[in-house]
């Protein structure tokens, strides 16, 4: 199982990386009833910390999650390459196409011991211009702070619905489970380290390209676990890759004072 994951190990769910340029290639299909690989259109208000970060053209690249008015969290790999004028959030409308409130970005931080080769500390903060309104569309997420193990949890955000498809308008949601660390490394060995945490339920269900750098929220308690990370293709049956964020909650702290 390892020695074939390995062969298409690290194909990141996002635009940074050259492997699926989801920026490139901005489609978006506003009619069709798709699913996030599996999941279902997520209520309007349900998850008011998630964003869409996009380039200067209006293109969503990635996800991220609302940590303070003027914070966003997201993955290393999203932010790798880009500028400022380059990268703007889009906070308070489950829709690709239409509403919410644009912020600019004024600084773009990247873990300073993030490896594109090995996707390790891929954990990112963007500072933005001006703070975000907190409304009842837009609020902040508490950030997880304890090790987990096996729990439910629920993914969000607009990635691809399958590999190479255009991204959803309407913003997703997917019930999944995290699995411990011993569980995961018998697909992917020692490539995951104990800073990443990862998901899986069954083939068919998953992340994919435009949901890196969204939250992975505990579902007892609201709390944001993971940041999308990596995978193999889309929700082929193997578990895709989250950075944990209890993990780096000293980073994110120093970073933000």
């Amino acid at each position: 199982m390892f020695k074939f994951v390995a062969l298409l190990a690290f194909v990141a769910f996002a635009a940074a990386l050259p492997t699926y340029p989801v920026e490139e290639d901005p489609r978006i299909d506003i009619n069709g009833d798709w699913r996030v690989v599996g999941g279902e259109n997520a209520p309007v208000g349900g998850y008011p910390f998630i964003v869409s970060l996009r380039s200067a053209a209006n293109s969503h690249f990635c996800g991220g999650s609302i940590i303070t008015t003027t914070y966003i969290l997201s993955a290393a790999h999203c932010l790798v390459g880009r500028s400022t004028g380059n990268t703007q959030v889009v906070a308070g409308t489950n829709t690709l196409n239409a509403g919410g409130v644009v912020r600019p970005s004024a600084t773009l931080i990247v873990h300073a011991n993030y490896n594109s080769q090995t996707i390790q500390n891929d954990i990112g903060l963007i500072v933005l211009a001006n703070a975000l309104p907190l409304t009842d569309l837009i609020s902040t997420i508490a950030l997880n702070t304890a090790s987990t193990g096996a729990v439910d949890a629920v993914l969000v955000g607009w990635g691809r619905t399958v590999t190479g498809g255009p991204l959803p308008n309407n913003l997703q949601r997917l019930d999944t489970r995290t699995i411990t660390h011993a569980a995961c490394q018998q697909t992917w060995g020692n490539q995951v380290q104990p800073n990443q945490i990862c998901a899986l339920t069954v083939a068919g269900e998953g992340a994919c390209n435009g949901d890196s750098g969204g939250p992975l929220i505990q579902t007892s308690n609201g709390a944001q676990i993971g940041i999308v990370s990596f995978g193999v293709a889309c929700a082929q049956g193997f578990p895709d890759v989250y950075t944990r964020v209890s993990s780096f909650i000293s980073w994110i702290n120093s970073n933000m004072s």
